[in-house]
């Protein structure tokens, strides 16, 4: 895993564009200071969690609960009916002996995998994977700051999700979530260097899967400059804030792959697109 060193300033943190979920608090825009930190240049891959487990033994969350959520079309359709679904979402199901290792169930692995995120991870697994890395979980607003490598623009690269050069991240492309016409090359996971770094050569800060941070969700935007947020793993909430968006991100249903959209999930959710970045701190002599 690389890093980047980030040097540090103030950023106007948020949007007052209206086309986010007023629940998100994404707005007012506000002026924020992050001090200098350094980032990795990927999420975590299957390979590097892969190392972490074989050196401590550690089991996640949903090896422990003997099951995770699937995204309806990783799963042979014939047999999609037998998995239960939540209320409301019913292209997600909850298959026994998902993990990890076995992304799609069972029968499934990582092999061919290695360069792809980490995905099913709860937010104790990337607590769990940091302490032993020697390593942090980012706030939102070092999020933010590293994910708009000095822009102010709606993506990484530009104004429009797709522009005269293609794509640039991993989404939904097509009618979510039954069809996709995979136009980017992927209908899950790509690997992690796959699309083009930012100008702070951070790979798919946009898309792929979700990132979580270290900060409660519905942090308001003027918090992150009030007091810092304690890299730990002291838990302070049931919701966290996650970023980036994933593969499944489209207008229609799921519009948080803009650099200023903001979301949360519960600390124990486990699915096909929730993965983690990790930071290291910089100290100054």
């Amino acid at each position: 895993m690389e890093f980047q060193f980030i040097k540090g300033g103030r950023f106007l943190m948020g949007t007052d564009d209206k086309i986010g979920f007023s629940g998100d608090y994404e707005g007012p825009a506000t002026s924020v200071f992050v001090s200098d930190f350094e980032i990795a240049t990927t999420t975590v891959s299957n390979q590097d969690f892969a190392t972490f487990v074989q050196q401590t033994g550690y089991q996640t969350l949903a090896e422990r609960k003997g099951n995770s959520f699937v995204f309806h079309l990783f799963i042979e359709e014939t047999k999609r009916s037998h998995y239960p679904h939540p209320a409301g979402a019913p292209w997600w199901k909850v298959v026994p002996g998902t993990d990890w290792a076995h992304p799609y169930g069972p029968t499934s692995s990582i092999q061919g995998l290695e360069d792809h995120p980490v995905v099913h991870m709860a937010l104790e697994d990337a607590f769990a994977y940091c302490r032993w890395a020697g390593l942090h979980l980012p706030t939102e607003a070092q999020w933010e700051y590293a994910a708009r490598a000095g822009n102010t623009t709606t993506y990484p690269w530009g104004q429009e999700l797709v522009d005269e050069k293609g794509h640039h991240a991993n989404t939904w492309q097509g009618a979510f979530p039954w069809e996709n016409s995979q136009d980017d090359g992927f209908i899950g996971t790509a690997p992690v260097t796959y699309f083009e770094p930012n100008q702070f050569g951070l790979y798919q800060m946009i898309g792929n899967v979700w990132e979580w941070c270290c900060n409660p969700r519905y942090t308001l935007l003027e918090d992150f400059n009030r007091r810092p947020f304690e890299l730990t793993d002291e838990i302070l909430g049931e919701e966290y804030a996650i970023r980036g968006g994933s593969f499944l991100c489209h207008s229609s249903y799921c519009n948080r792959y803009r650099v200023a959209a903001r979301n949360g999930s519960h600390i124990q959710s486990t699915t096909s697109h929730l993965g983690f970045r990790c930071i290291r701190e910089v100290t100054h002599d």
